[in-house]
């Protein structure tokens, strides 16, 4: 096909070599004058690839006024300009559904590493503590405890699923309750919090849900409970969350998201109650590869004047 697109910045290589041998691809991020590049596929760029995290302001898109699409490759689409979109009448399309297997095993992953202390224990044992020290502190056992789940769509419906398997008692908190969920639907984000041992993050970063895990939910989660978020950063208030931990104002964190990333908190890193990860829950060859797909049959929909598979809104 001969439509231009810009490409806001590198995606996985095999997707990006796919990408650029259907379309004319300019690459937004090598660029040493990004100004004069837009001003070069003004009249011919008919859409903009990117990623969840990049997204696409209205400067970019205002500089593109033939753009017709923006296909993102993620589910977050916070970072970009829906408001300008929806008033230029542009499509944006994301790769939901294929990579929340991948999310939910890593919020698993994190509320098992953070309460049994793998990495701790992981360096315990490298550092030759256990012969001389002897058995490292006791755990907390993840099995039979409460789990709130923040935001039940598909990667909470995934996460769900997982958590059944553990015994866990599950309540999620959504924008409204979702008919035959077999798990209790609590409205209050503040009131869940209260009633379980365990709370994830997966909900959507909106005007509604950013800085919704502040200093309220986190007195309510208490000093026994842990917190989850492999969703967006912003949707915790981080600098309260820090004290927090420091203060063992709740008993750890799984992290894979961060208010700026990719810088974290420096502060975190010296807490043995925290895990960390580099936003990186959807990051397995299987889910890039099907998320790069999406991304391609949404342009080739698109382009092939068909329904586009997964758009936003």
């Amino acid at each position: 096909m001969d439509h231009t697109l810009l490409l806001m910045g590198p995606l996985l290589p095999s997707v990006q070599e796919k990408l650029e041998s259907i379309y004319n691809i300019h690459r937004y991020w090598e660029s040493d004058n990004q100004t004069a590049l837009l001003e070069s596929i003004s009249d011919s760029c008919v859409g903009v690839v990117t990623d969840g995290g990049r997204g696409v302001e209205a400067a970019v898109l205002e500089k593109l006024p033939s753009v017709q699409i923006v296909s993102v490759f993620g589910v977050g689409v916070d970072a970009v300009d829906l408001e300008y979109c929806a008033k230029k009448k542009i499509p944006v399309t994301n790769t939901p559904d294929v990579l929340s297997d991948d999310v939910a095993d890593l919020a698993v992953a994190l509320a098992l590493a953070v309460s049994r202390q793998l990495v701790v224990g992981d360096q315990y044992a490298r550092a030759g503590r256990w012969p001389k020290e002897g058995a490292m502190p006791l755990t907390r056992r993840v099995m039979g405890k409460r789990a709130g789940i923040y935001g039940m769509g598909s990667i909470g419906d995934a996460l769900a699923k997982r958590l059944v398997g553990f015994g866990m008692d599950i309540s999620y908190c959504n924008r409204s309750e979702k008919a035959n969920s077999e798990h209790r639907f609590v409205a209050s984000l503040e009131d869940m919090a209260n009633s379980v041992d365990y709370l994830f993050v997966t909900a959507s970063a909106t005007p509604g849900t950013i800085g919704a895990i502040n200093a309220s939910v986190l007195d309510a989660l208490g000093p026994d409970g842990y917190l989850i978020n492999v969703s967006r950063g912003t949707l915790v208030d981080e600098p309260t969350l820090v004290s927090y931990l420091q203060d063992k104002k709740i008993a750890g964190a799984g992290l894979d998201v961060f208010a700026h990333e990719p810088s974290i908190p420096e502060a975190l890193y010296a807490l043995d109650n925290v895990v960390l990860q580099p936003h990186h829950a959807s990051g397995t060859w299987e889910t890039r590869e099907a998320m790069g797909n999406l991304v391609l049959d949404n342009l080739n929909a698109h382009f092939s004047n068909t329904a586009l598979l997964t758009p936003v809104g």
